[in-house]
């Protein structure tokens, strides 16, 4: 993994561990580059492109993003209220299940421009509140998604019964506006498996919006979980072909949308700390870190080893031993990369951690243990 150089010279500046460094300028040329291919003329009108704030909500983000997408999507009332804050005129979806009556009410305060319902019981309240409102309905399908990473099945929206129930209520209720379906289904795809999982839904979602509920322009909104590769972190999720694959799949009626995340700003952030001891312990190698999982809980949640590059304060060596890179907690989980290559480093030797611009910092159990906060980077230039 290569850091870019301008990161690498501010990362040589750094006087206090650890530190999270987002790399902007990367940034805005990753989703520029993104947001051509979904518009390509090969894509047709291509899908509405909304960032899942989840993934990441920092406000330098947010505002770094906001001139490439369409809107922001958001699921939960902090988040709501956080970025349109940050973003006062930007388009937002809120999603999630569990929401509760002030959420609700929020979102329409708020004036979000679609509202993904997760259950007739949820609709019933919006319902009850008696104000304009505009719906997704959140379609849990019975679609196989071998491969995923992540399937969101369960709690996550509602089967054909349900929608059948919800069809109906939002028919007696004219201040309640029907524009589509979402379904966010799997997460951890390449783009063939997404095109299948996105020919599924909208091979049942239009026939049934227009059948059932006599809408014949629907939205129809696929979700995200385009497949990011810690392994290979050179690897990106084709977005060429996933749009022209889209393009192909979708009516001229109907209006596509989609709501990546961590496939928009993982690689783009580095999570930088420095060794406090190595130590060998029945004939393995530890490098024990400042900091730990408590800030970046990105390898223990996928189980992988996080990509990261070692700034020896002796200048380069190449790895010639095998280590395993942990932090500070007390819990063998605390476990950044497992028996990997590394150099022969040393204690206030620099170990910075790459793809830690999403679902790292903001998923994490910052608390636990009582250890110093990070600090934060934005890199403009």
């Amino acid at each position: 993994m290569k850091m870019p150089s301008h990161v690498l010279s501010y990362v040589r500046r750094l006087e206090r561990f650890p530190a999270y460094v987002y790399d902007l300028p990367g940034l805005r040329s990753h989703v520029e580059a993104l947001h051509s291919a979904l518009k390509s003329p090969s894509a047709g009108r291509g899908p509405e492109l909304y960032y899942a704030a989840k993934a990441n909500p920092d406000a330098p983000l947010l505002r770094a993003l906001d001139p490439f997408v369409d809107g922001i999507e958001v699921s939960s009332g902090g988040e709501l209220v956080h970025v349109r804050q940050v973003l006062p005129h930007a388009r937002l979806a809120f999603g999630g299940p569990g929401k509760t009556d002030e959420e609700l009410r929020l979102a329409l305060d708020l004036d979000v421009h679609r509202l993904h319902v997760e259950s007739p019981h949820e609709l019933h309240r919006l319902a009850s509140l008696k104000r304009p409102a505009e719906i997704l309905l959140r379609a849990n399908l019975p679609v196989a998604t071998s491969g995923a990473a992540l399937s969101m099945s369960g709690p996550f929206g509602m089967d054909e019964d349900a929608l059948d129930t919800c069809a109906k209520l939002i028919a007696d209720r004219p201040w309640l506006h029907l524009r589509g379906i979402h379904a966010h289904l799997a997460s951890g795809l390449d783009a063939p498996a997404m095109l299948d999982l996105a020919s599924h839904i909208l091979g049942w979602a239009v026939p049934w919006l227009r059948d059932v509920c006599g809408i014949t322009d629907p939205e129809v909104n696929v979700g995200g979980g385009m497949a990011v590769d810690y392994t290979t972190p050179g690897r990106l999720f084709d977005w060429g072909s996933y749009a022209e694959g889209l393009a192909s799949l979708t009516a001229p009626n109907v209006r596509l949308r989609i709501e990546p995340g961590r496939a928009v700003t993982a690689y783009h952030g580095w999570y930088v700390t420095d060794v406090l001891d190595v130590k060998t312990t029945h004939g393995e190698t530890y490098v024990v870190l400042r900091g730990g999982t408590h800030h970046m809980r990105t390898p223990v949640t996928k189980g992988h080893n996080q990509p990261f590059v070692s700034l020896p304060s002796r200048g380069a060596r190449e790895p010639t031993q095998r280590a395993t890179l942990v932090g500070q907690l007390c819990t063998p989980k605390d476990v950044f990369a497992r028996d990997v290559p590394v150099p022969p480093l040393q204690p206030g030797d620099v170990v910075a951690f790459a793809m830690a611009g999403a679902y790292a910092w903001n998923i994490s159990h910052h608390d636990f243990l009582m250890h110093p906060k990070p600090e934060f980077h934005y890199l403009e230039q």
